[in-house]
């Protein structure tokens, strides 16, 4: 092709973009000239997500609901940030402690500055709904204050963007498919585009899900799976959906899990002889790393191109 201007703007060539039929049934072949473009073009490959998980996380990196999920994975990319430790400390050698991925200051001015602070400021939030759980099962109000649950905690920051993608559940397609969250407590902030479900009953067949009305200049708090465990099930961790309806929509998921010694078990104001520990006890370091491995992509399938597992539905 020779040179082509449009206003002024002189190119040389016209860009090869991949266009994605969405009526066509092959829809392994839609998914991967979907994931083909997001990882061929943009900045933000450059910073993906290492084995610590921080950076980005590109559409369908991520898997929630692989028994209703039949397309792969979730329509939504995201931004860890995590408790900062510099490479050279011991503690960088925690699976979830190390240094943050960071776009160049020049490229986003301000822009890790704005996200430490809203880190700090976040978990000041965190560890007081966490007191407030605390007196509610009956435990001393510095109960997760301790050095092992959250004075050494794994908090993690994540920025998260639906891009429109329209939501189909009876065909497997969501936003974000149906989990509960790992940790203690995830705080919600969100714009104003409905999106987020949960299901009050997760044991009910069938499941009812309800919308979430967006709460600006508030966080939606939801219950993790730690915190069932620890309560016995008294506390039911919080089952809950992204579905997308065609509008952009963001928001930031601040994950507070303990730190990565603690020992998650069932306390001892919720159990008794006619009510035993229903979960055994697991390492915090253990727990985050097995559900971070089902539910992510591995890395390796962004190192040289293109690796899609096979469609089995």
């Amino acid at each position: 092709m020779g040179n082509h201007s449009i206003e002024g703007v002189e190119a040389k060539e016209f860009s090869v973009l991949n266009c994605i039929d969405l009526s066509n049934p092959d829809i392994n072949n839609s998914v991967s000239l979907l994931k083909q473009a997001c990882l061929d073009s943009g900045q933000k490959m450059k910073l993906l997500r290492n084995e610590k998980h921080r950076g980005y996380t590109p559409v369908l990196d991520e898997l929630l609901d692989p028994e209703n999920q039949v397309h792969v994975g979730d329509y939504k990319e995201g931004y860890y940030i995590g408790v900062e430790v510099a490479e050279d400390d011991p503690e960088a050698q925690k699976p979830f402690y190390g240094p943050n991925v960071w776009p160049a200051e020049d490229f986003l001015p301000g822009w890790r500055e704005t996200m430490e602070k809203f880190h700090r400021e976040t978990i000041k939030v965190g560890k007081a709904v966490a007191r407030i759980i605390a007196l509610a099962l009956d435990l001393d109000v510095d109960f997760f204050d301790k050095p092992e649950m959250l004075g050494e905690a794994i908090a993690t920051l994540r920025l998260l963007h639906y891009a429109g993608q329209i939501s189909n559940p009876s065909q497997g397609i969501y936003g974000a498919g149906a989990h509960s969250d790992f940790g203690l407590i995830t705080l919600l902030a969100t714009d104003d585009v409905l999106g987020l479900q949960i299901c009050r009953d997760k044991d009910a067949k069938p499941q009812t899900w309800e919308y979430v009305a967006p709460l600006i200049g508030s966080f939606i708090v939801n219950l993790g799976d730690m915190l069932e465990r620890w309560s016995n099930g008294v506390f039911k961790s919080t089952l809950h959906r992204v579905l997308g309806n065609e509008q952009e929509r963001y928001s930031i998921a601040y994950f507070l899990e303990p730190s990565h010694d603690c020992l998650v078990e069932c306390l001892p104001t919720c159990k008794s002889e006619t009510n035993p520990p229903k979960f055994p006890p697991v390492l915090c370091r253990d727990y985050m790393n097995q559900r971070y491995k089902d539910t992510h992509a591995d890395l390796k399938i962004y190192n040289n191109g293109l690796n899609l597992p096979a469609d089995t539905s």
